[in-house]
């Protein structure tokens, strides 16, 4: 008897949106699913690379309220899902200029009625906090407490376990080619190594999103994968920062934080390209420790430690896609998660497990991330 070849599912790419996924269709029963990996481990490229933070601040109305939903699950997961807590509440602290400052003051009540902890902290507290930067580079900042540094590994694997435990498969190194379409409907796979029949196909394949649909044709879902990029330094001698909030200036794009005993900061750069094994420029790296220099003179780096980019994939609109395809039945997106992947993950794949599984969701209006959207 060879591999199973027919599935009631199958989820192509195995970061973080295609493990949750799993998890959730696990979580209502649905366990007759494939989960197929190009790379040879899980997780290998944005999911892999992130700065991997819990960040309940988003002017992305619908974003917000995922990563809102998606927190109380990081802070208190359901007994027995990991061995070790998936977050460490190292707090997040956000610096703000001019107009952007307005905005963010305006949108506080709502942010703390939706279940978000923000305290807005006066120029004192900001640098008693984080003693590097200068006050007349920002004009109001909010501290999020009880957000902070995700264990994306522990996350993932976590996700993984409980699925796989029920009986979902996954294969890596499997590469898919081809999309399968019987009488208007997606039929399954062309892989690498064979074909697969499923009742839904699942594109939950990051940065390469865009290339999967082109499978099949035309699509009116557009989505861009941009990269970004996060070196690594020592931290500056007789500086304690092990205890620093991530603090992430918006208004001149730049943010840092305490890194395994160095730091580690982001110019926070967009830069769109194809999706590929995102690499680092040094044009961007030289920005960063220019920005740094502008910023925060203090933690300019004598050498950088270590270098990397990944890519963020986004709509238009930026908001999420999640749902059934418009033209292709069967097809559903779980794609265009941005730079917030891997904090709305708790949230985002229960609403993909309640869509595939019972067609609606209780959890958020489904219009909103819908790929429906695209079609007006």
């Amino acid at each position: 008897m060879g591999a199973k070849s027919s599935f009631e599912a199958i989820i192509i790419g195995c970061g973080i949106a295609g493990a949750s996924l799993a998890y959730f269709l696990a979580e209502q029963g649905m366990t007759d699913v494939l989960i197929l990996e190009r790379e040879e481990q899980p997780g290998y490229h944005s999911t892999g690379r992130s700065a991997a933070v819990l960040v309940e601040l988003d002017f992305i109305p619908s974003i917000l309220q995922l990563k809102i939903l998606g927190a109380g699950f990081l802070r208190k997961p359901p007994d027995g899902f990991s061995e070790n807590p998936l977050i460490r509440q190292s707090g997040i602290l956000i610096l703000f200029q001019g107009q952007l400052w307005e905005t963010v003051r305006q949108m506080i009540p709502g942010l703390r009625q939706a279940g978000a902890v923000v305290d807005v902290l006066s120029h004192k507290e900001v640098v008693s906090m984080v003693p590097v930067v200068s006050p007349e580079n920002f004009d109001g900042a909010v501290l999020l407490p009880e957000d902070g540094q995700l264990d994306v590994n522990e996350l993932l694997w976590s996700y993984l376990r409980h699925a796989r435990l029920r009986g979902i498969q996954l294969r890596l190194k499997e590469e898919v080619k081809g999309i399968k379409v019987d009488q208007g409907r997606c039929s399954g796979v062309i892989a690498s190594s064979g074909e697969y029949q499923s009742r839904w196909v699942i594109n939950a394949a990051g940065a390469w999103a865009g290339n999967i649909r082109k499978l099949v044709g035309r699509t009116p879902v557009q989505l861009t994968p941009y990269r970004r990029t996060i070196i690594t330094f020592a931290a500056p001698e007789g500086l304690n920062v092990k205890d620093w909030p991530l603090t992430a200036d918006l208004s001149h794009e730049l943010y840092f934080a305490p890194e395994s005993g160095g730091m580690l900061a982001s110019p926070m750069e967009e830069e769109p390209m194809e999706p590929c094994d995102a690499r680092t420029d040094e044009l961007v790296i030289a920005q960063t420790i220019e920005r740094l220099k502008q910023l925060t003179p203090r933690l300019v780096p004598k050498s950088i430690s270590s270098k990397w980019a990944g890519l963020r994939t986004f709509a238009p609109d930026q908001a999420m896609v999640v749902g059934e395809d418009p033209v292709l039945k069967g097809f559903f997106w779980l794609s265009g998660q941005g730079g917030s992947g891997i904090e709305t993950s708790p949230a985002v794949g229960q609403i993909a497990s309640d869509l595939i599984v019972n067609g609606r969701t209780e959890l958020i209006d489904a219009q909103h991330i819908s790929p429906m959207r695209f079609t007006e």
